[in-house]
């Protein structure tokens, strides 16, 4: 569900410039350090994230399937090198 703000443009130094509220910024995925591309529109400005975002921990668990990736990964006796 997206989230609204209604904020203030402010002065900073040359420019202008607006906070995103983190419960804004958690609903975009944003990170800090995360490089983003502001792009003009008809009315206004949109910020999108550059390349591909990062999923939660959430959004992977639900994507894991246990018949697809289930079952032990190691194995439980010497392998090549290991074997003395």
């Amino acid at each position: 569900m997206p989230i609204t703000a209604t904020l203030t443009i402010q002065q900073w130094g040359n420019s202008l410039a607006v906070r995103i509220p983190a419960a804004v910024a958690r609903s975009a995925h944003f990170e800090v350090g995360q490089k983003v591309d502001v792009m003009t529109e008809e009315i206004g400005v949109s910020i999108k994230p550059v390349g591909a975002r990062k999923f939660t921990l959430a959004e992977k668990l639900a994507q894991f399937d246990p018949a697809k990736h289930g079952g032990e990964a190691m194995k439980t006796f010497p392998v090549d090198a290991e074997v003395l």
